[in-house]
């Protein structure tokens, strides 16, 4: 009977490979956690600290580094830091050399509430609460606000929010207990009334001619209030 060495000696080398592969997938998982390392995607205007992360990343109350790869959830720890009113989105997972990593994307504010209670209006409209570690440059929010009906306002935060001209001056968005709106300029003390924020552009388009013209002429501070209330015009009132 002759044998076919060739064949053999190929299922040898395919065994010793398999055996290698498992071996080191049984080693790497074994191994401990090394590292922790943490990116914040975005800007540079952190509302929430690495510290307070790593916290977050903290199981049982033994650090991660002290879990073998095999054992960490990186789901759960997903969800902890997702937990964190600070987070908009987290995403964890490991590299080769048993390093954890982390990225972190942080909600963004676009306005702060200011009446009884304080905080921030996020970029998708929702509650978000004051930090600790930093403190956010945009408008005011002032008025009749609720916490549970914050659409009205953050039409126009947003507004603000995207267009230069309006995030260089606004510094105030007061809305009036009929949700009318009113806005405050940084630097000119007259009143600008939105009204209801329908036809929002064109009010704003007539609220730059109106800026422009006046700026050209002089004629700024002459006025204590800007109506926009209407579609085609701009209606104002003089000191």
């Amino acid at each position: 009977m002759r044998f076919n060495w060739n064949y053999i000696k190929f299922i040898i080398l395919l065994t010793l490979i398999a055996g290698l592969y498992s071996y080191s997938t049984v080693k790497n998982d074994a191994r401990m956690i090394e590292d922790i390392q943490i990116r914040f995607l975005g800007d540079n205007d952190l509302y929430i600290t690495e510290e307070a992360v790593n916290k977050l990343l903290i199981q049982n109350k033994d650090s991660i580094t002290a879990v073998r790869k095999e054992a960490l959830d990186l789901n759960g720890l997903e969800t902890a830091l997702k937990s964190n009113p600070m987070i908009k989105t987290a995403e964890v997972y490991l590299s080769v050399n048993g390093q954890v990593k982390a990225d972190i994307k942080q909600r963004k504010p676009i306005a702060r509430v200011l009446t009884n209670a304080s905080y921030y209006i996020d970029e998708d409209g929702l509650f978000m609460p004051l930090s600790g570690n930093r403190t956010a440059r945009v408008p005011l929010v002032t008025g009749d606000i609720l916490k549970n009906d914050l659409n009205n306002v953050y039409r126009v935060a947003r507004k603000i929010q995207a267009d230069e001209f309006l995030r260089f001056h606004v510094v105030e968005i007061i809305q009036h207990s009929d949700r009318s709106i009113s806005l405050k300029f940084r630097e000119l003390d007259f009143e600008i009334v939105l009204g209801k924020v329908d036809k929002l552009d064109g009010k704003i388009n007539n609220l730059k001619a109106f800026y422009q013209k006046a700026r050209k002429d002089n004629a700024l501070k002459k006025y204590k209030k800007v109506n926009l209330t209407y579609e085609s015009q701009v209606v104002c009132t003089k000191k």
